[in-house]
């Protein structure tokens, strides 16, 4: 029977022959991915549907294109599209706390931008220039004389008074003083010390009387001089409107059919009027100001903050944010440091990713949004309320770090999350909003069919991506061997992996090797090079492992047979690397009803998979073998040197053979390895890792010496998978190494013993000398003991 379950050499290897296919030198790619039309329909979907909620998420492991096939859809779909409003932030007049946001059609941001510079340059032009006019000059005179002359008019009558008092009236600036006159002189304060007493007090009453005769006539010189200042105001503010007028006009007809630009020219033109008397008057400013000082001034006021001006021809944006951190999602408001003050202003609002895909598609990493603080509570927010607000996400907790409220943005954008089978399940657990939101699933698969069509288009993307990044051209042979190492990647000699994107790298790296031995194009033997030097980079471990086996300090046997051990096959798993190695599985059995022991769970090293594995083993042996008396059995299973988390059922096979063995005394031979699950019927059912496991234990029989006896026993099932090395495949050819394909436990313990399993006779029972016979013999030995005991106890 052993030579009916062993493997023929085709058998375990895909062959691929490319004859008959077309291998042209500069071909076509379609626009969708190799092999996920589920996933491209899906996102077409998604994106043709403009209704809220109908953001998309695209499901996938890292390196299945799925970036390519979004960004390149996007892109195409995107130029069809007319391209989203611009907007920008203005200064509010009324509150500059809370900036306003000026929608603008696309390309008009940086229009108005110059336009404003523009308006200013004409500013600086116009004033102080038009203050200096003769016109000006001339209004602004006559309003100062008409001053003059009340004024003057009011001190001649106080003039008049003093004669007639002979006394004089002197005008100093806007200082009056009064002094005596005596032969028609007006006295010095010497001469006046000079006078007789009574002449004095005549001259002070005189003086008081003057005093109060010109505070009645100056009576309205406050109402005289606001009546000045408020004519010369409005002198100015007319000067002012006269000057800006043609500015504005321009600028209105140019914008007449832009709503919030004509609204925000009528505000810049209402505050003009006190910006220019306060800063662009002559002479107005203690220390005069430079045009360069003018000018920051006058943008700080007026010149649009331009957060966003999408380009006519580009249509709707496409933006990937690699780094969602809540600043570059939503917007941020800078600071300045103004004498240890930290201050900010509209211009100092800055856009987000949110703002530049706004009217297009926003691409986010999963992972990296909902490992952000705020962002996932933010996104979800800003979509419900189809609005973009700038706020600091630390508000919330009460710490205030914004002195800003811009007026928030209409929001409409079609997000597509790019994330893990795990954050997708995660999200759709823990979050009662997400299927609202994202209702749309692209989900990428890991395999692709390999067929007739699969394969031409696979030989197309090779070709093609060896032109377009500068290595050499591809053979047939070059590509049957990157169809090979695909099918292996995916462990079926069906189905390419889903990981072109691998099978590019590797292309590089054989290009490497190319250029290195100077041929002029990448051949099999180039292929198989790089994937060497992949393998021997990743190779420390598995190198160290394979040698500790070989001193001793690893117990694995390939020689001999011993009761209750069996050699075990695992896949270890580190960084992105796996590779096989054996372990030595251990059983031993003795009289009682404890059951099986599983050490590993017992030692709390056990995952979940591996228990329910070992807890099979029971019903299988209850099945098989206790059906005609109670089942009690105590034994205890190992993996023995594994001192670390051990997961899967793929031991169950070895596990029930050794078990099977140490209840029969029967031994196995150790020349054998096992991998392989079971269920309680004793039905083998496919593992994965198969062909790492296999080379695994080849590794150390080689090295070893192989006898032509070693041999490696896996599911029938997993047949299909096996793309195994070309040094394993020449050692099966040479007689030198054997690989067995089982379906059940009994044809796995008949090649593992040599000895017969024994089928059941039309009485129920196992032929004599069976393994099936020794076991149910056994265990009866071992019901009957506890049978015993317990009656012993009942009759103490």
């Amino acid at each position: 029977m052993s030579n009916s379950l062993k493997l023929p050499v085709e058998s375990l290897k895909l062959h691929v022959d490319l004859s008959g296919f077309e291998f042209p030198t500069a071909p076509k790619l379609p626009d969708t991915i190799l092999g996920q039309s589920r996933a491209q329909s899906a996102l077409e979907f998604g994106v043709a549907m403009n209704n809220p909620g109908y953001n998309i998420f695209v499901m996938g492991e890292p390196g299945l294109g799925r970036l390519s096939m979004i960004t390149n859809y996007l892109d195409a779909q995107a130029k069809t599209l007319p391209a989203p409003p611009s907007y920008a932030y203005v200064d509010n007049f009324d509150n500059s706390r809370e900036p306003v946001a000026v929608e603008l059609p696309a390309e008009y941001g940086q229009a108005l931008s110059k336009d404003i510079e523009k308006l200013i340059d004409n500013l600086l032009a116009t004033f102080p220039a038009a203050f200096e006019s003769p016109t000006y000059q001339q209004k602004k005179g006559a309003i100062e004389r008409h001053y003059n002359q009340l004024y003057n008019s009011a001190i001649d009558l106080v003039d008049k008074k003093a004669q007639s008092l002979n006394t004089a009236l002197f005008r100093e600036n806007e200082t009056i003083s009064f002094s005596p006159i005596k032969d028609n002189k007006p006295l010095n304060d010497d001469q006046f010390t000079q006078l007789p007493q009574p002449e004095r007090e005549i001259f002070h009453k005189h003086v008081a009387e003057l005093e109060e005769y010109l505070s009645d006539v100056l009576l309205e010189l406050p109402q005289w001089r606001r009546e000045m200042v408020e004519k010369i105001k409005q002198l100015d503010n007319d000067t002012i409107s006269l000057a800006i007028e043609p500015l504005f006009s321009e600028l209105n007809d140019s914008y007449q059919n832009i709503d919030d630009v004509i609204t925000y020219l009528a505000e810049i033109k209402k505050n003009l009027c006190n910006t220019i008397a306060d800063y662009l008057m002559p002479s107005r400013t203690p220390e005069p100001q430079d045009n360069t000082a003018k000018r920051q001034l006058l943008t700080e006021l007026y010149a649009p903050n331009i957060l966003v001006d999408n380009k006519q021809e580009s249509g709707a944006p496409v933006i990937c944010e690699s780094h969602p951190i809540y600043q570059n999602l939503f917007g941020r408001i800078e600071y300045v440091n103004d004498q240890g003050t930290l201050v900010t202003n509209y211009r100092r609002i800055c856009a987000g990713s949110l703002h530049r895909a706004n009217g297009g598609y926003l691409v986010l990493d999963a992972e990296k949004l909902l490992t952000n603080p705020f962002v996932w509570e933010g996104l979800k927010r800003a979509l419900q309320s189809g609005l973009i607000e700038i706020e600091s996400p630390y508000s919330d907790l009460g710490i205030s770090t914004m002195t800003l409220k811009p007026e928030v943005i209409p929001l409409n954008v079609k997000v597509i999350l790019v994330g893990s089978r795990e954050v997708y399940y995660m999200l759709e657990e823990l979050d009662d909003e997400f299927n609202e939101m994202f209702k749309i699933l692209a989900d990428f698969d890991d395999y692709i069919l390999r067929n007739d069509e699969s394969t031409q288009r696979f030989i197309h993307l090779m070709i093609k991506h060896a032109a377009d990044s500068g290595a050499k051209p591809l053979t047939q042979a070059a590509i049957e061997c990157l169809i090979e190492h695909s099918c292996r990647i995916a462990e079926n000699q069906h189905h390419f992996s889903a990981r072109v994107k691998d099978s590019l790298e590797i292309i590089a790296e054989a290009n490497l090797f190319c250029k290195s031995g100077s041929q002029p194009v990448c051949d099999r033997l180039h292929i198989e090079q790089a994937l060497a030097a992949r393998d021997h980079r990743n190779g420390r471990i598995p190198e160290n492992i394979l040698e500790e086996m070989l001193v001793g300090t690893i117990l694995i046997d390939t020689e001999g047979e011993a009761i209750g051990k069996v050699n075990g096959l695992t896949v270890l798993e580190v960084g992105g690397s796996s590779f096989g190695a054996p372990v030595r599985i251990t059983a031993s059995v003795y009289p009682g009803s404890r059951g099986i022991v599983d050490v590993e769970r017992e030692s709390e090293l056990g995952q979940a998979i591996h228990s329910k594995g070992v807890m099979i083993l029971t019903g299988y042996l209850g099945q098989t073998y206790a059906q005609q008396f109670p089942f009690a059995i105590s034994a205890s299973i190992a993996i023995e040197q594994s001192y670390g988390y051990i997961d899967g059922d793929s031991a169950s096979l070895a596990e029930l053979c050794c078990l099977i063995s140490a209840l029969t005394r029967t031994p196995i031979k150790q020349t054998f390895a096992v991998t392989g699950s079971v269920n309680q019927y004793g039905e083998v059912q496919a593992v994965g890792g198969v062909n790492e496991k296999i080379e695994g234990f080849f590794r150390l029989c080689q090295a070893r010496g192989l006898n032509g006896e070693h041999a490696a026993i896996i599911p029938a099932a997993n047949k299909r998978n096996l793309m195994l090395k070309q040094e394993v495949i020449d050692a099966v050819a040479a007689g030198k190494f054997a690989i067995y394909a089982v379906c059940c436990v009994d044809e796995t313990l008949e090649l593992l013993t040599g000895e017969a399993a024994g089928v059941l006779d039309s009485d129920g029972f196992y032929p004599e000398g069976s393994i099936n016979c020794k076991a149910i013999s056994r265990l009866k030995e071992i019901s009957d003991m506890a049978a015993d005991e317990d009656d012993k106890e009942e009759g103490g």
